[in-house]
């Protein structure tokens, strides 16, 4: 059976927030982000809200009809250079500053994945999905993305991602994406990040 999918409108948005914060507490990246956990439950959800408050303005967020996952894309033209927070892009430092002004980690999550971010071509990138605890595991991510495929193979555009975890790059690559570029290994111990890159299908055909 079909899973159906619907954009979220403005009307969506604490439903979004609310299952990026639950899909992400646990998550690698989050947790280096925010290290103590009364931390992270405090601040996580408000992270959670820049994002999607970034990607309801300037991308798409696509829904399941039951609200129980989400997919962020943004849409980025072949000549940008900065993806979500480059180096002259004050977009990382605004996000800090709304979320929490004294964590440093929040400004460099967002520069250090727009220094590894493609550039030269135009593609779809999926900045989060998440999917609620209790739904994981039944195919409701893949869904989501591959009902983005379907555009990007009848437009001939790539999709980029950074999977943030083991699980999720094994999932991806499941998916036809292969690794992008070296990993990056967030600093002071923290986890890895694996840049991923899918052609679009009708590109592979033609070549």
């Amino acid at each position: 059976m079909g899973v159906a999918i619907r954009t979220a409108g403005e009307g969506d948005r604490e439903l979004v927030v609310r299952l990026l914060d639950e899909a992400f507490q646990d998550d690698p990246v989050s947790g280096w982000i925010f290290p103590e956990t009364e931390d992270r439950r405090a601040k996580h959800p408000g992270l959670m809200a820049a994002f999607t408050d970034i990607v309801l303005a300037a991308g798409r967020i696509d829904l399941t009809e039951d609200g129980s996952a989400c997919a962020l894309w943004l849409s980025l033209p072949a000549d940008d250079h900065d993806g979500d927070g480059g180096a002259e892009d004050d977009g990382p430092a605004q996000v800090r500053q709304a979320v929490d002004p004294d964590n440093e980690r929040i400004e460099a999550i967002g520069r250090l994945t727009a220094a590894i971010h493609p550039s030269g071509r135009a593609h779809e990138y999926l900045w989060m999905i998440g999917v609620a605890p209790a739904h994981q595991g039944e195919g409701l991510g893949t869904a989501l993305i591959e009902s983005v495929f379907d555009r990007c193979d009848r437009e001939g555009l790539p999709a980029y991602l950074e999977a943030s975890n083991a699980r999720s790059r094994k999932l991806y690559e499941r998916l036809g994406f292969e690794l992008a570029g070296p990993v990056l290994n967030l600093p002071e111990g923290g986890p890895a990040m694996w840049p991923m890159w899918r052609e679009p299908r009708t590109a592979e055909a033609a070549s």
